[in-house]
């Protein structure tokens, strides 16, 4: 019997290894830099597509490799602008991104896992268990694919991304870090750093050591009750990591980084809609210079929760600015087709 070996990514090589590959097969190194160029820069598909190599080379190195490129097998478009793209990936499970059009930028908004393990009681994806990692091509790849959509129906270049789809992105942390290193590096799409947010919703020990990493993106947490019972009652990563600890890992973050730090907060009827609950949100942005987002609620079926009254949310907002807390109340885009914010979980 015949053993199927399947051809490594030719994405997963370093570019010291890509040398070394053309080398031992009697070419040229400078043929690494060419065809690294043809994956992070261009973003080729195919090896067809690298026209300033030989066709014996593209079939060489069809020989030797594959690259595992995403395919957007469904692309719905919300009435608003909004796009989501069902994205399948090579073994076959699928994920889901988001373009973001606003006036004034257009954001990606990308999945870092199949799938997500926090089971967060308000989110869609939660429902679905963790099936995988992304890997940071996959990652890479979800950017390159809005990045056409933006330029083809908008006209305009994409301007932000968002590591707020589908999973935890410091439960991939790796891999995250990989896919934006290739995203800023010169070599890849140049995006600048400061254009680049992850959201987590609290991972205490994975914040400290973005921290100690140095990184120059800038951070999101999804907090939604800064009162300890509230909160575990609807995050169970609450439990692991109380808001005790991911106060100090906050603290931690600015004493290295001195970036502030931005809070997503929904409010909901009858669940964080107290005056109450809005002082405690108040006392945890002082920890350190932040931010917050007050996000409008995005049902997924089941009414549990709901919407809190415009009276609450201006309650909010009213507290939080006349205290000195930039505070916005970010409305929900691409409603319509399930891909505002909570929403995600593989419909289309």
């Amino acid at each position: 019997m015949v053993e199927t070996v399947s051809k490594r990514d030719i994405r997963k090589l370093k570019l010291d290894e890509l040398k070394s590959f053309f080398v031992e097969h009697g070419e040229k190194p400078f043929r690494a830099q060419q065809v690294y160029e043809w994956l992070w820069n261009k973003a080729a598909k195919s090896f067809d597509q690298m026209t300033n190599l030989s066709v014996g080379l593209r079939d060489m190195l069809k020989e030797h490799f594959t690259i595992n490129h995403i395919k957007v097998d469904h692309m719905q478009r919300s009435e608003d602008g909004t796009i989501k793209n069902a994205v399948t990936l090579y073994d076959g499970m699928v994920v889901e991104s988001v373009l973001i059009p606003t006036e004034k930028r257009i954001t990606a908004c990308v999945s870092s896992q199949v799938g997500c393990s926090l089971a967060c009681k308000f989110c869609a994806t939660a429902r679905l268990k963790r099936q995988r990692n992304l890997s940071p091509d996959e990652i890479y790849d979800q950017v390159v694919a809005i990045k056409e959509q933006s330029e083809l129906f908008f006209g305009r270049p994409l301007t932000n991304i968002v590591f707020m789809g589908m999973g935890e992105p410091l439960l991939n942390y790796s891999n995250v870090i990989s896919a934006i290193e290739k995203i800023t590096s010169q070599k890849g799409l140049n995006m600048a750093s400061k254009r680049i947010t992850v959201s987590t919703v609290g991972v205490t020990k994975m914040i400290m050591k973005m921290a100690d990493d140095g990184v120059k993106f800038n951070l999101a947490v999804s907090l939604h009750a800064a009162l300890d019972k509230t909160r575990s009652s609807i995050m169970p990563i609450n439990d692991t990591n109380p808001l005790s600890e991911l106060a100090d890992s906050l603290r931690y973050w600015y004493t290295k980084t001195k970036r502030k730090v931005t809070y997503e907060y929904v409010v909901w009827k009858g669940i964080n809609d107290t005056e109450e609950h809005a002082r405690a949100l108040l006392k945890f942005a002082k920890i350190i210079p932040s931010k917050v987002n007050l996000i409008e609620y995005n049902p997924i079926d089941d009414g549990e929760f709901q919407q809190a009254s415009t009276e609450a949310l201006e309650m909010y907002m009213h507290l939080l600015e006349s205290n000195g807390i930039t505070t916005r109340i970010r409305k929900s885009r691409g409603k319509d087709i399930d891909a505002a914010c909570g929403q995600l979980a593989n419909k289309s």
